[in-house]
């Protein structure tokens, strides 16, 4: 077998090098015709072409500027996790003189603002609502519940585990 240095310019006996397209590395030890044979870390020598390796010089890079990007996170879908729409059904929030209203009005004119809010939700393709109905006496409460079930193509949950002490329901339209 005749060492010979062929025609590679940029490679010597002694260069790091890597395989392009699998996990060796090592140093050229010979050149045999158009063969590079190199020598791995583990000390096994592998015969390959020129245009399988590459150098491993870090001397070669300093000329290249680098330029640092900053991460940008990755983006959300708006539909499915924006924070839910909130509704407070407690009547204080939405009617000025409720000492004047007696309580079957009341229940009335929250049942009327929970189907507007619902219709709300689905014109504009919202997946998520929370009801916030308090604790009180569970009139509100059993309404909101008979309200939900009536409804198609969504399912509602209590927030918390205890249903009579969550005071608020999460819906999810589908």
């Amino acid at each position: 077998m005749i060492f010979q240095k062929a025609k590679f310019a940029l490679m010597n006996i002694g260069d790091k090098v890597s395989v392009i397209d699998d996990n060796v590395k090592g140093k050229i030890t010979a050149f045999n015709g158009k063969k590079i044979i190199v020598e791995d870390e583990h000390g096994f020598s592998h015969e390959f072409t020129e245009n399988e390796i590459v150098l491993q010089n870090p001397e070669i890079y300093k000329h290249f500027q680098t330029v640092q990007k900053e991460e940008t996170s990755k983006p959300k879908s708006k539909k499915h996790h924006k924070n839910p729409l909130v509704l407070d059904l407690h009547f204080e929030n939405f009617e000025k003189n409720s000492e004047k209203i007696d309580a079957f009005e009341r229940l009335f004119l929250q049942k009327e603002k929970l189907l507007k809010t619902l219709d709300f939700c689905r014109e504009h393709n919202l997946k998520r609502l929370e009801i916030i109905h308090g604790i009180g006496d569970g009139v509100l409460q059993q309404m909101v519940h008979d309200v939900l079930e009536s409804q198609t193509n969504l399912e509602f949950h209590n927030k918390e585990i205890l249903h009579h002490q969550s005071g608020t329901v999460l819906v999810y339209f589908r």
